[in-house]
């Protein structure tokens, strides 16, 4: 097991390095100058603008910036972003906004969809079966934006059930309504899974042989079938967490105003602010790493037969 975690950690190395100087490379080949579009309509003294790009390395070759960045993050010195906020303190800020965000939008998913979808594999072809995989579809189908300003209009604005925008003020109860949007769409996809590899699995040799010993149907389907079954459905939850807090968070945080991670790198991108960008996406690489390595431990308790001690 130890040395199962150790070679997965040596696999973050080239993973980290690689995609950080992949983002870096597409921020630094971004046409315009950032420090510019700093002062918008407004021309500064030319003695200004070489100054601010002096002090943030804009001055210096791409491989300068990047190893230049790459000795600040292992040192735990970010600097500052184009506003003259530390980089750290603000990741710090916003990080466990979008981290609780995800982890409610990852709770409504996995607790919903894989109870729907157990139900729905073991009434393969009912009228409950049929009508959660034609709404997942109708879910799958609408835009997260979409269903985004549905929910803020009918549950915030006509009912009052929630607080239409988050705001600064972002906690669990406030963080519940763009939770369920942004992980509405995952939803339907954990459901249709569940329900596919719950009725696969109904249908192999070892269901008949512990229905033939005996064994209760509830024993059965939560010892036998859910247990198999959730291999799949694990797998993509652990690699669907990193895309709650990127790509979907910005989407999700914008129209409910979360202070969170996705305003953040909506913003550095406005701003081609590359060291900003790349401390994102960096922790967001160690966040599915982590993911990833929790999958693959969880494989052990979910199939008796796979063995990390070898």
């Amino acid at each position: 097991m130890i040395r199962f975690i150790l070679r997965r950690l040596l696999q973050v190395i080239p993973v980290f390095l690689g995609t950080t100087l992949l983002v870096y490379y597409m921020v630094f080949a971004l046409p315009g100058d950032p420090i510019a579009a700093l002062f918008g309509d407004r021309q500064p003294p030319q003695a200004v603008i070489d100054t601010l790009r002096s002090q943030y390395n804009l001055d210096q070759p791409f491989w300068v910036q990047y190893g230049l960045f790459l000795k600040n993050l292992f040192t735990f010195n970010l600097g500052n972003d184009f506003t003259g906020q530390p980089i750290a303190a603000s990741l710090a800020r916003v990080f466990p906004v979008t981290a609780m965000l995800a982890i409610e939008a990852l709770a409504i998913q996995a607790i919903f969809g894989v109870a729907f979808g157990v139900f729905a594999g073991l009434r393969r072809g009912g009228w409950f079966d049929s009508t959660v995989l034609v709404a997942s579809l109708v879910v799958i189908a609408v835009p997260t934006f979409v269903l985004g300003f549905v929910f803020q209009l009918v549950f915030g604005v006509q009912l009052g059930w929630a607080k239409p925008t988050v705001g600064a003020n972002a906690n669990w109860g406030t963080l519940l309504l763009p939770a369920i949007v942004l992980g509405l769409v995952s939803f339907a996809y954990v459901l249709r899974l569940t329900r596919a590899s719950v009725s696969e699995n109904m249908n192999a040799d070892y269901v008949r042989t512990a229905t033939a010993k005996g064994l209760s149907r509830p024993r059965v389907v939560l010892a036998h079938i859910l247990r198999n079954s959730l291999i799949p459905v694990v797998t993509y939850l652990g690699a669907n967490l990193g895309g709650l807090m990127a790509g979907g968070a910005i989407v999700t945080e914008g129209i409910f105003n979360v202070p969170g991670v996705g305003n953040k790198l909506y913003q550095a991108v406005l701003r081609s602010e590359g060291p900003t960008i790349v401390s994102i996406v960096s922790v967001l690489v160690l966040v599915f790493v982590v993911a990833n390595l929790l999958v693959d431990l969880l494989y052990a308790w979910l199939d008796p037969r796979i063995r990390y001690d070898q």
